[in-house]
């Protein structure tokens, strides 16, 4: 019989012809990156082993044996991390931890219980002298607590309070109050009042309507006074040298300095009391550090 053969009917679609290199499933091929984009990458991580290098460094030399403390290589021979057991055994540092995290909490627990009030009746409130208050958070926050450390001294000698956790974060707080004023001022202004009206019309008080509506949205605005007080705390130590004479009662940052003597200089040991010192403020940070940026913001878009 002879072969017949098949054609296609008139106006049918012609399949392309099959091929092994051709793209799967409509897939695109992949552009090479600009060399813009290659450029702008490579500085920015330039940038990032710049700030990163000293932290690299300060973790090497805790590591230093104190033989190897003079030696001209990176790297030591070997790591030390008896270093770490050893600062923490020969010095206080456990106690001006303890310290540093009570007056750290303590000041911004304190500073939100005092701004939260204070910068939601500003935004909300139009009061006389309203713009004269605000001016005068703002000039508090230029003041410098140097230029006030001898009034404070003979203060806190005359009420009996120094060598105090409690006096430490009295002053830590109110050094820090008008930072958080401002930045949730901006962001309850931010917030429309009629979700208020709202939930006080459903029988919410103002105060409630606070608690449940207003705080959870200006929560970002919340956490940025947070970490910014509490690492403004943290690292404070001019206060720290002069209200606390006692090393039990001194914070990490003045303890730190201990290392530090009059001919020589505790290296390996300093450098470790840092790492130890910096952990906690990373971990915070690294926590709560999504809020930081919509919480800087606030207040900007409405």
């Amino acid at each position: 019989m002879a072969q017949q053969t098949i054609r296609p009917a008139p106006g049918a679609a012609k399949m392309p012809p099959a091929s092994g290199g051709g793209r799967r499933n409509g897939s695109r091929p992949r552009r090479a990156p600009r060399p813009r984009t290659v450029l702008v990458t490579a500085v920015a991580w330039l940038i990032a082993a710049v700030f990163l290098l000293p932290y690299a460094q300060m973790v090497i030399t805790a590591l230093r044996p104190a033989g190897e403390l003079r030696d001209a290589t990176y790297l030591p021979g070997e790591f030390a991390w008896s270093n770490f057991i050893d600062v923490w055994r020969e010095s206080h540092l456990g106690d001006n931890l303890r310290v540093t995290l009570l007056v750290a909490g303590g000041s911004t627990l304190l500073v939100l219980l005092v701004a939260i009030p204070a910068a939601y009746y500003t935004a909300r409130v139009r009061f006389r002298g309203r713009k004269l208050f605000l001016l005068l958070v703002l000039v508090t926050q230029m003041f410098q607590p140097t230029s006030l450390l001898v009034g404070l001294y003979r203060e806190f000698y005359q009420l009996g309070m120094l060598n105090s956790v409690w006096t430490l974060v009295l002053c830590n707080a109110a050094f820090n109050l008008a930072f958080a004023i401002w930045i949730l001022t901006a962001y309850f202004s931010a917030i429309p009042e009629e979700l208020e009206e709202a939930a006080m019309i459903d029988g919410l008080s103002r105060g409630r309507a606070l608690l449940r509506v207003t705080l959870p949205l200006a929560m970002p605005g919340v956490v940025t006074a947070v970490i910014f007080t509490f690492i403004a705390a943290w690292n404070e130590f001019v206060m720290g040298l002069t209200l606390s004479t006692v090393p039990e009662s001194q914070p990490l940052t003045v303890g730190i300095n201990s290392f530090i003597g009059n001919y020589t200089v505790q290296w390996n040991y300093l450098f470790a009391a840092s790492v130890i010192a910096i952990v906690p403020v990373v971990v915070l940070f690294a926590f709560i550090e999504r809020h930081v940026v919509s919480g800087l913001t606030a207040g900007s878009v409405k």
